[in-house]
């Protein structure tokens, strides 16, 4: 590791974030639709996740009644442009009755629990890794938790801070060090896509403005600001570095 890896990381959040501005991520109108886009996007497309979203609303089962109630086959039928919809069904049916018989059908009473308590939980469901439970953790119940995911560590390789093996809870340790007592860096009023080429944030969702803590919300600003760097700069193959606000940070 870099030794100066946990300022780096500080002055890539307020290079992006005065560059491109607030981001709204977790585009979701209700905890329990962040919960499942995290299971839905695990090895696939958003897009193929908004699809997906689009026919459970569509079937009125984008709840945890509805998910409930719903047969895993015709669950399945309802995720299927996710891909591994066999497997994501059955993981949805499974974290219903984790949550029924351990917080009495209640998310509300789930996110209540001490994060590291809840995080336990969660990553011993059938579906949930590290980085689905900290999606979970972060965007659908607010707890101050960084979520690691391929373009961060990508970011980390190619800026020689840490190799793209490094362990998980390693990266979120240090992302967590870097911006845990950091504050909004620019005035989120402003209209960031002025800018040539910066990317569209999404549309403000009931879940992208929710109130956070001030690490939370810089974690998820963060991670997002990072995903919009992996789509279009930090590429796995050509990545366009020249245009990217963090290219100057780039070892010499």
């Amino acid at each position: 590791m870099r030794r100066d890896a946990e300022g780096q990381i500080a002055s890539f959040y307020g290079t992006l974030f005065r560059a491109w501005g607030e981001q709204h991520w977790w585009p979701a109108q209700s905890r329990l639709e962040v919960i499942v886009g995290a299971y839905l996007t695990q090895n696939t497309a958003w897009t193929n996740v908004e699809r997906a979203l689009k026919e459970l609303r569509r079937a009125r089962v984008l709840s945890v009644a509805g998910i409930r109630r719903t047969s895993t086959a015709d669950l399945e039928n309802l995720v299927r442009s996710a891909g591994y919809f066999r497997q994501k069904a059955r993981n949805l049916k499974t974290f219903v009755q984790f949550l029924d018989e351990t917080y009495g059908g209640s998310l509300e009473r789930m996110f209540a629990e001490p994060t590291e308590k809840l995080r336990e939980h969660l990553l011993s469901l059938r579906g949930v890794g590290p980085e689905t439970a900290d999606s979970m953790l972060l965007y659908a119940g607010s707890h101050p938790v960084f979520v690691v995911d391929t373009y961060t560590r990508r970011l980390l390789d190619r800026h020689g801070i840490l190799p793209s093996t490094a362990k998980y809870e390693e990266v979120r340790q240090l992302f967590e060090r870097a911006l845990g007592s950091m504050k909004m860096t620019a005035d989120p009023k402003r209209q960031p896509n002025a800018i040539r080429n910066a990317p569209r944030p999404h549309q403000p969702s009931r879940m992208s403005i929710a109130k956070r803590d001030a690490a939370a919300q810089i974690y998820n600003e963060m991670h997002g600001l990072i995903v919009q760097v992996g789509k279009r700069h930090c590429l796995k193959s050509k990545p366009s570095c020249e245009e990217c606000p963090l290219g100057k940070f780039l070892p010499k």
